[in-house]
């Protein structure tokens, strides 16, 4: 699963760094990278969001969709 890159559901791609969890709650985490340079947030920014909502979708228009999309 580390390493593999994922397409967001507004555009960006990011790659997936590893799964913790977190020590307080015991919540596995994603730790992921943004592939891109961005002067608001910097070179490869990493980011950590709990793993059901990494994996959950969001309503757009009515519709359900991945919010982080495998690339295959």
């Amino acid at each position: 699963m580390a390493n593999q890159k994922y397409r967001h559901y507004k555009g960006k791609i990011y790659e997936m760094v590893g799964v913790a969890r977190h020590s307080e709650t015991l919540e596995e985490m994603v730790v992921y990278r943004g592939l891109y340079d961005d002067e608001q947030f910097g070179h490869n920014p990493l980011w950590v969001r709990p793993k059901a909502e990494f994996f959950g979708t969001v309503m757009i228009d009515g519709k359900e969709i991945l919010r982080f999309e495998p690339i295959k």
